[in-house]
């Protein structure tokens, strides 16, 4: 069984931020694949199944992600190399879209409460959000709504991505990189 986790924070004054774009994802494969609610307070997230897959959305806040991540993986038994992560990505540029297994936070503080919980070997689908002029700025421009021009793309985009998750419940990570990576949406 794959379990899925887009990250973002919970409440209405963060559904549109960049720091919600996995969320974003979820939210859209939870009405492709028509998975059903199966959340446990236990679990710290919102959790939905469908066969063979499990898409969750932490509530715990960004900074505590793997403490759902983990109470999940621990309840279902799911091996490191079944969980793939979906969350924003600062070092991209907007629209921008890569795949990787394993590796360091980069600083972001999800994927770092992740690393703690249960260790850096899962599989990661890192969307660009671009980054601010100074770096003193990042905490701010992560928790702000996408622009305008950025919206204009948003809903293909995750679309595509999604597309790409689907993908991935059958394919190698490899060649998912190969066919859905990208350097920049384009319409």
């Amino acid at each position: 069984m794959l379990l899925i986790v887009g990250l973002g924070n919970p409440g209405t004054q963060y559904e549109n931020t960049r720091h919600n774009i996995g969320f974003k994802v979820i939210d859209n494969l939870v009405n492709n694949f028509g998975a059903r609610n199966i959340s446990k307070s236990s679990f710290s997230g919102e959790l939905f199944k469908s066969p063979n897959l499990l898409l969750l959305k932490p509530t715990t806040f960004m900074n505590l992600s793997g403490k759902s991540l983990q109470a999940v993986k621990n309840f279902y038994k799911i091996e490191l190399e079944d969980i793939i992560v979906i969350h924003d990505d600062i070092d991209l540029p907007f629209s921008a879209l890569r795949f990787k297994k394993g590796g360091g936070h980069g600083g972001h503080n999800g994927l770092r409460s992740i690393d703690d919980f249960i260790g850096k070997e899962y599989s990661r689908v890192r969307m660009g959000v671009g980054k601010p002029e100074y770096k003193s700025q990042v905490a701010d421009y992560v928790l702000h709504d996408f622009s305008t021009d950025e919206e204009k793309f948003l809903s293909a985009w995750v679309d595509h991505t999604s597309d790409a998750i689907k993908a991935l419940t059958v394919k190698s990570l490899n060649d998912v990189k190969s066919r859905y990576s990208l350097k920049k949406f384009e319409v």
